[in-house]
């Protein structure tokens, strides 16, 4: 990440498909946005034809069970938007309006890779803003159920550095660790696909959940195998999706990261814990843009409902 200006769209662009979970089908446009204005979501297709705006913060994340959720269910939510968030985080787009007709946005192919090429159709254009970073100062830790996960000071720009351990044969323990770039992003993190596993997707479509679950969206895994006929994009698929979430998830923080993020077993609950705890401390961090000025983010607005973390 350098200091330098901000970005928006160089015009609208339309995305379609299913939510994973509801299997409604969503329809997303994209719009330029204004400097400052930063991520918003525009929910329409609400009762009586009502609209609501909702900032893609971490202060608005209200449940993380499955997938990260923005907003709430009493006047409107928007769910799985980590996908789409990364996409924007991964290309350093820093304002968008996301206008979303649907409860969920699309799962697509079960990656960002959907949302990259959406987005490198239209392309993106500076603006007069220069753009702020949060560095982190130093290193806050959450720990839970024997997963944990930090944000440390590093220099470099933004790191991730990612474990997972699984009993299944095909995943184990994988570690990958990235120096997060556009060009690293596109070619190595996007296109990793979410996965599961088939016996825990058969309990959640007994619950409502995964309706629109498949092997065009998904990697599945049975007894310990994959059972994609294609296979997997990666080796390590697994643990490159699970970086792929993070960098969503952190992109809530509202302003590219300076710094690193070591997780082990990292999940939606994690990657929001994390931020949690980084936003409690104001000595842990703070917003810079390349000129000498110090500025701290605001107190939180609301309480945040966090669930225990999916795959």
């Amino acid at each position: 990440m350098k200091f330098g200006p901000q970005t928006t769209l160089c015009d609208r662009v339309t995305i379609e498909g299913r939510g994973v979970h509801s299997n409604a089908p969503v329809r997303i446009v994209l719009h330029p946005a204004e400097a400052g204005s930063g991520i918003v979501f525009l929910r329409t297709g609400l009762p009586a034809g009502r609209e609501r705006l909702i900032e893609a913060r971490w202060s608005n994340v209200t449940h993380t069970e499955l997938c990260t959720v923005l907003g709430d269910q009493e006047r409107a939510a928007v769910s799985t938007i980590e996908h789409l968030m990364a996409a924007l985080a991964g290309l350093g787009v820093d304002n968008a309006l996301v206008e979303i007709d649907g409860a969920e946005a699309p799962i697509m192919d079960g990656s960002a890779a959907p949302f990259v090429a959406a987005i490198d159709k239209v392309g993106l254009i500076a603006q007069s803003r220069r753009r702020r970073h949060l560095r982190i100062l130093k290193t806050v830790r959450v720990d839970r159920g024997g997963a944990w996960s930090e944000l440390r000071p590093y220099e470099g720009g933004f790191r991730l550095d990612i474990d997972i351990d699984f009993d299944a044969a095909a995943i184990g323990r994988q570690r990958k660790t990235f120096d997060l770039d556009a060009a690293t992003f596109r070619s190595q993190i996007a296109p990793a696909r979410t996965f599961g596993f088939v016996s825990d997707v058969k309990r959640l479509w007994q619950l409502g959940f995964a309706l629109g679950s498949s092997l065009e969206n998904s990697v599945a895994l049975d007894d310990g195998v994959v059972v994609n006929p294609e296979g997997l994009r990666f080796s390590d698929e697994f643990v490159r999706h699970k970086a792929l979430d993070a960098i969503g998830d952190l992109a809530l923080a509202g302003a590219p990261i300076l710094g690193c993020y070591r997780s082990h077993r990292p999940g939606h609950a994690m990657n929001a814990l994390a931020l949690d705890a980084l936003f409690a401390d104001r000595r842990a961090y703070e917003f810079v843009d390349g000129a000498p000025r110090r500025e701290f983010a605001p107190e939180r607005a609301s309480a945040r409902r966090i669930a225990a973390a999916a795959y």
